[in-house]
């Protein structure tokens, strides 16, 4: 059951409680609409913020925008749980496994990292978005804790300063090297891969990728578009199917912090891999 409601409130609707108003409105019980709120499918509008409404006592004023965005099934789904290999207060390092999102959408953010790590942490404080992962992918993500942090860090993004390698299993034997410029949504893509080795029986080759751009499943697309897709890619690619999901691991990060201005490298080793993901190393 999906309802969505989006509305502004009238001078007769002010002082209503939030949960009173959508309960009316949507037909629901309370208690859904307060366990929906919890889980980030709620919003409000004032004046120019728009935020997820948590507070189930919050009480409407007039001029508020008022959204409900209710997918029963989204809401009844529990999400992996995410490792923090590194927390140095502004930031913090964590391992997010296949099938969590980075952040959450309208319906919700309880299935989402950024979430999570809200959550998770000690002493608890605000996630902010620096990059993604698509949800398939496995991987090595950074989180900021301060807003200011969070744009430094989205700008080393930005500016091909943070170092990114992936670990992958591909269909076909690889070249030993080799680099993919492909333009990807009418922009420039630049995707580089090593083949670390060749399972002949399998016909797949294991690859270290790095890239400087990160346009949307920019490595899932550039190999697919070479004839040589990602294991277990749901989207792209013919004859590569598998049963353990995509086998694509993010699993470097390297980059200058802007906290202690020094080099600092985090990665993620074949043991950890096989540990937590379905990762399988070369015979």
């Amino acid at each position: 059951m999906k309802i969505e409601i989006i509305t502004t409130i009238e001078s007769e609707q002010a002082g209503t409680k939030a949960t009173d108003f959508l309960a009316k409105s949507s037909e629901l019980s309370r208690q859904r609409i307060k366990d929906a709120m919890a889980k980030g499918a709620v919003w409000l509008k004032r004046s120019r913020g728009r935020k997820r409404l948590r507070k189930a006592t919050e009480v409407l004023k007039r001029g508020d925008r008022i959204e409900l965005h209710y997918d029963d099934d989204l809401l009844s789904r529990t999400a992996p749980t995410p490792l923090c290999l590194h927390d140095a207060k502004g930031y913090s390092i964590w391992f997010k496994p296949a099938g969590l999102l980075s952040q959450g959408n309208d319906f919700g953010d309880h299935l989402s990292l950024l979430r999570l790590a809200e959550q998770m942490l000690e002493p608890r404080r605000a996630a902010f978005p620096v990059h993604r992962l698509d949800r398939e992918t496995a991987g090595l993500m950074i989180v900021a804790h301060k807003a200011n942090l969070a744009s430094q860090l989205s700008a080393l993004f930005r500016e091909h300063k943070i170092e990114k390698h992936y670990r992958a299993w591909i269909l076909g034997e690889l070249p030993d090297r080799g680099q993919i410029d492909a333009r990807l949504d009418g922009k420039a893509a630049h995707t580089r891969y090593q083949r670390l080795a060749y399972n002949a029986d399998l016909n797949q080759s294991l690859a270290d990728i790095e890239i400087d751009t990160g346009r949307t499943h920019q490595i899932r697309r550039h190999l697919a578009g070479v004839g040589h897709p990602v294991i277990g890619d749901p989207r792209y690619g013919e004859g590569n199917k598998n049963r353990e999901g995509l086998q694509l691991y993010a699993t470097q990060l390297a980059f200058e912090c802007p906290l202690q201005r020094r080099p600092v490298k985090f990665e993620l080793s074949d043991t950890f891999l096989v540990e937590h993901c379905a990762y399988r190393q070369p015979a």
